[in-house]
């Protein structure tokens, strides 16, 4: 029986959402070269700078200062990302964010000297704030409401598993004797290659390539209105979400969330090297375990998302952190007796715990509340919220490093995953309500909250 027409138009339609989506997400793995890049190599940087006559202890504070000013400049540039991308177009930003990573990643170790560590630091983290808003928007444009979860969840594999193997990656360069600014470069070509890729081949919408877009839903915060790709104005996407208690209780479980990620993203080659006793290449190369299990951890939670709904992602929310608390715990109060295997392998099971839900904020979630008109905003300010709790993870958890050592730094962050764990609570009810509630969608309510 010869395809027909439909049918084969419906093969294409999915094989160009299946392209676009690869596309962003080995993309913005390629992001990872060039921001893993400086909790790899920091271990290398800090001998470096105290061979040059910096203590010690110095050489820790001036890097966790470099790492808080840039998930600073992270959060503002998801604060004000988050219009640009509704606005100017998700490829558009996406790859806005990879020319810049290069450029900066490649300025980097062209410096020398703290302070130009530090302000190509922060220009890295700003211009790659956009680029996960673009791919947000994007994925609004081409894939419909029902595939969400698990369209999402397949796209937050490029910030676990590209972490993973871009931590893997710059191990063995440093395991083969390559220098920290040689890494550096080696991950500004890689991700100039993946540039060169999408902005090839990557498309908008799937107008651009002869198909038919598929609708958003009604369920955002805007309701039908949130199907228009173009909004009217900045204030006409952050008056609906602000107004959500639902998406405020989201920014508030993210600021918990990233301050955990980010303190392991950051910290945990130098914990394996100081406290373990790895070495520093063993470092580098384990320390890809806690992406790892989270991206199997994503793996699971996508498959659950779509079956789930929003009531069910609130609980599954909730569920981590409460884990993730207990974990860390653990990592502070027990004596593993010199052994190197325990403390790794808990590390590992605290991104399980941790990853899978987080990766929930910032994609399906930001998509429940904003929709296609607003999706690039939702995701803007739920991630910005995020770092704002993320800059803790670098001067201050720097501070409890070198005044207390590692224990009591496991101790703040678990109790940092249950004081979360309340506000994750309070969403779960928050959800429940709405779900329970039948609430009559107007034709013309495009600005009465759904959610």
């Amino acid at each position: 029986m010869k395809p027909t027409d439909a049918s084969r138009s419906s093969s294409r339609s999915r094989r160009n959402a299946a392209i676009t989506l690869a596309l962003l997400t080995f993309g913005y793995a390629g992001y990872y070269l060039c921001r893993s890049n400086l909790s790899v190599a920091q271990p290398l940087i800090v001998g470096e700078l105290v061979a040059g006559g910096m203590s010690a202890d110095q050489a820790k504070r001036e890097m966790g200062s470099i790492i808080s000013l840039g998930t600073l400049a992270y959060a503002i540039g998801k604060f004000l990302g988050g219009g640009l991308g509704d606005s100017l177009g998700g490829r558009r930003v996406f790859l806005i964010g990879m020319a810049g990573a290069i450029a900066c990643t490649i300025a980097f170790p062209l410096g020398g000297s703290i302070p130009v560590y530090r302000a190509a630091w922060i220009a890295n983290r700003l211009v790659q704030s956009i680029g996960w808003l673009g791919l947000v928007k994007v994925c609004g444009r081409w894939f419909p409401e029902n595939r969400r979860g698990r369209v999402m969840a397949f796209a937050s594999l490029s910030f676990l598993f590209g972490d993973s193997i871009a931590r893997r990656f710059m191990g063995e360069l440093i395991k083969h004797q390559f220098t920290w600014k040689h890494v550096f470069f080696a991950a500004a070509g890689v991700l100039f290659v993946l540039f060169l890729i999408n902005y090839l081949f990557l498309h908008e919408s799937p107008s651009e390539t002869g198909d038919v877009e598929p609708s958003g839903g009604v369920d955002s915060v805007f309701g039908v209105a949130g199907n228009e790709v173009d909004p009217a104005s900045i204030g006409s996407l952050l008056k609906p979400l602000v107004r959500s208690p639902g998406f405020l209780l989201v920014c508030l479980v993210s600021f918990g969330y990233t301050l955990l990620r980010e303190t392991f993203n950051s910290w945990t080659p130098t914990y394996f090297v100081e406290s373990v006793g790895l070495s520093q290449a063993e470092a580098a190369s384990q320390s890809a375990l806690f992406p790892f299990f989270g991206g199997v951890s994503v793996l699971i939670a996508g498959r659950l998302a779509d079956r789930i709904g929003r009531a069910g992602r609130a609980s599954i929310l909730l569920a981590g952190l409460v884990c993730g608390g207990v974990l860390l715990f653990a990592l502070g109060r027990i004596d593993f007796h010199e052994s190197k295997t325990a403390p790794v392998a808990l590390v590992a099971l605290v991104g399980f715990a941790l990853i899978g839900p987080y990766s929930y904020m910032a994609g399906a979630i930001a998509l429940d509340f904003g929709g296609k008109r607003g999706a690039a905003t939702a995701s803007g300010l739920i991630d910005g919220f995020g770092y704002l709790g993320g800059i803790l993870a670098g001067e201050t958890v720097a501070r409890i490093l070198v005044g207390r050592g590692w224990n009591a730094a496991f101790q703040t962050l678990a109790a940092v995953a249950w004081i979360s764990a309340g506000a994750a609570a309070a969403l779960v009810a928050v959800e429940s309500a709405r779900k329970r509630r039948i609430i009559p969608l107007e034709a013309a309510g495009a600005d009465v909250p759904a959610s």
